[in-house]
């Protein structure tokens, strides 16, 4: 597993990049129909599933490095097997399944002058999520994110790194 690693410039350089990135592709987000995010995340837990051995090799890799560095219970939380995978594809199909966040009218108020004040979901803009070694979580904030129109950047742990790697492709 080789990892590269960058001088403070270089990454700060780097993550500038990719908030940049992450804020234009929020504001395209943002206007996302609910028709195409069901879409998008169907076809993520369609990639999901289909990836399922290679997943499974990079999560054998993580493991394997892992063993004796980190606790049985971090080890458990970054095991992935079918039965897990099939949980990352369903929770995906169940997000896609629920009503779409954006737009949704949460309450109205009506001031003394007559103005009404129209409380209305919107999208954030761009999430960032840092995690530990739990590579579902790559899967399951992409999808939540996806889901209300945000933009996101996950930084899993090192532990989960190919397995990681491989969920984003």
């Amino acid at each position: 597993m080789t990892q590269n690693i960058l001088s403070l410039d270089a990454m700060t350089a780097e993550l500038a990049r990719m908030g940049e990135a992450a804020r234009q592709g929020a504001r395209a987000l943002a206007l996302f129909s609910p028709e195409r995010k069901v879409a998008l995340l169907n076809a993520m837990a369609d990639a999901v599933a289909a990836a399922a051995p290679a997943v499974l090799e990079a999560n054998a890799r993580d493991m394997e490095a892992a063993r004796g560095t980190i606790s049985p219970a971090m080890l458990d939380r970054l095991a992935l097997n079918e039965k897990r995978i099939d949980g990352m594809v369903r929770g995906l199909r169940d997000v896609a399944a629920q009503r779409d966040p954006v737009g949704r009218e949460l309450s109205v108020t009506t001031r003394p002058n007559g103005l009404e004040i129209h409380k209305v979901s919107v999208p954030i803009g761009v999430i960032g999520i840092i995690y530990e070694a739990r590579p579902n979580v790559t899967v399951d904030a992409a999808g939540i994110c996806l889901k209300a129109g945000n933009a996101v950047i996950l930084r899993g742990g090192k532990e989960a790194f190919c397995s990681n790697l491989r969920l984003a492709q």
